[in-house]
């Protein structure tokens, strides 16, 4: 398939996945690196009330929070 007709495919919305060689496929990066951070009682229960009412982790609402902030403060 020629990329000009993948374009159009991707744009109509249409479904591309079976055009695509994902074995090669990784995310640029996204290495990623463990770190330990103690929060007190009081915010642990909070990020767990959150993340429970969006329906993520409590691990995925702290990634998606900082990246949001990250990126605020990257376009000051």
């Amino acid at each position: 398939m020629k990329a000009k007709e993948l374009d159009s495919k991707f744009e109509r919305g249409e479904d591309i996945s079976a055009a695509l060689d994902l074995s090669q496929a990784r995310r640029v990066n996204q290495k990623a690196t463990r770190v330990n951070v103690d929060f007190p009682a009081w915010m642990v229960q909070s990020l767990d009330k959150e993340a429970t009412r969006v329906g993520v982790t409590r691990q995925s609402i702290i990634k998606l929070w900082l990246a949001e902030r990250l990126k605020q403060e990257s376009s000051c």
